[in-house]
């Protein structure tokens, strides 16, 4: 007689969550206030990716808005560090000296997500404003 594993492991290696684990998913813990991260680099994972997502987002309304010139850069490097900023000191309250600094978390992803952030925003700002 073969008993199955009490967990079962995701695509990624994180585990889902079982009532004998008590471990959650990565995303899961994401968007639970004051998750426990035993494993840095997943945080440093999702912070990666909200980064990724929210300079799409960020890219899509200064578009449709439409903001351009250096206000509109400036003004995303503020709302983006400023969103991420508040996501990791106040929703997840982590100590940000175990990441090496609130530096640290704020810069990573930063260029990916600025260049994600630069073609939505050519894109959608010259195909709602340009003949």
């Amino acid at each position: 007689m073969s008993s199955k594993p009490s967990k079962s492991i995701e695509k990624n290696g994180t585990f889902k969550h079982s009532k004998t684990t008590g471990r959650l998913s990565v995303w899961t813990r994401a968007f639970t206030a004051n998750s426990k991260w035993p494993d840095k680099e997943e945080f440093l994972d999702v912070i990666y990716w909200i980064r990724q997502i929210l300079g799409i987002v960020i890219g899509i309304f200064w578009g449709i808005i439409p903001l351009k010139g250096f206000v509109a850069l400036l003004l995303f490097a503020i709302v983006n560090a400023g969103v991420l900023y508040v996501y990791f000191s106040n929703f997840q309250a982590i100590d940000e000296e175990e990441f090496g600094g609130a530096w640290e978390l704020t810069k990573e992803g930063f260029m990916t997500s600025f260049a994600g952030f630069l073609v939505t925003w050519i894109i959608v700002y010259s195909g709602l404003h340009f003949d």
